[in-house]
């Protein structure tokens, strides 16, 4: 495990060579809109790519396909975090969805629009990104799941939970395929909008400084847990400064509160923002925690 995500680190490095938007390997591009995205606005232009790979400036929101040799029939929809602000690409996207492509799953990555870049429809963007990129890929392949990092962990447990009402009028006969997984996995998550843990980059950019309860609640992800919904994997480092792990904790207690199977792995030490696993850190250990969970998915 460790020689093999080495060598997916040092391929992405020498991918990155310009300021340029990488492919990152991808196989195939995939436009989430036919035209335009809802609500209009937004940047124009090229993606821009910081130089540790994150991407801002988001003008047409896309994913990333990576098709493995031998498929297995399953799915995983990938968001990295970013705290809403910029999509962590090189860091935790990428070498998820080339291990995951590797072992026969079929990945996909979100490029999802970031609420900050002049959006009419604000701080929904990113949510209606999510959901077209569930019923795009369910159009295809059954079954699929979910797998996000930090803020987009918060943004994917949201477009799979919080389906009982559009977030989008419909644009064409995709928008009909309801939103049914097969389950969600949340990586260092933000869950939680609701005081005391309201400082984060997440609650800032949807809801922003001074928001009601009422709002904070409306973007909690806690609040959409129901019976139906699907199992759940989470991971989080007790000495997290960015997502307290009570976050994990508050989710494991609804989930257990309606039935939901949820599979929790706390470690002692790791921090935030360990992608793939921390070295020198118990995270490196939750790859192969996922991978156990995500095999018995059906």
């Amino acid at each position: 495990m460790k020689n093999w995500l080495l060598f997916v680190m040092l391929s992405i490095a020498v991918a990155f060579v310009s300021h340029a938007q990488p492919r990152y390997f991808a196989d195939e591009i995939i436009p989430l809109w036919a035209m335009n995205a809802p609500g209009g606005g937004g940047p124009r232009g090229e993606i821009q790519v910081s130089r540790k790979g994150a991407f801002t400036h988001i003008a047409k929101p896309m994913m990333y396909l990576y098709r493995p040799l031998k498929p297995n029939g399953k799915s995983v929809l990938i968001a990295a975090g970013g705290g809403y602000r910029r999509i962590n690409m090189k860091k935790e996207a990428v070498p998820a969805a080339l291990w995951l492509k590797s072992l026969g799953y079929t990945a996909y990555i979100l490029v999802y629009r970031l609420p900050l870049e002049h959006w009419r429809d604000g701080n929904l963007v990113a949510l209606q990104d999510a959901q077209r990129a569930i019923r795009l890929i369910r159009a295809k392949h059954q079954p699929l799941s979910l797998l996000g990092f930090s803020a987009g962990a918060h943004l994917l447990a949201l477009a799979g939970l919080k389906i009982q009402s559009p977030n989008y009028p419909p644009q064409d006969s995709i928008d009909q395929i309801p939103i049914k997984l097969s389950g969600i996995a949340m990586i260092y998550p933000i869950v939680t909008l609701m005081p005391p843990y309201s400082h984060t980059s997440t609650h800032k950019v949807l809801v922003g400084k001074g928001a009601s309860l009422e709002q904070d609640a409306r973007w909690s992800v806690e609040n959409y847990v129901t019976k139906a919904s699907p199992a759940i994997f989470a991971v989080q480092a007790d000495d997290d400064a960015i997502s307290s792990v009570e976050n994990t904790h508050i989710l494991e207690k609804v989930c257990q509160e309606n039935g939901v199977p949820i599979d929790v792995h706390l470690f002692k030490t790791g921090g935030h923002g360990f992608a793939m696993g921390r070295a020198g850190t118990p995270t490196i250990a939750w790859p192969n925690m996922y991978l156990k969970w995500l095999n018995k998915l059906r």
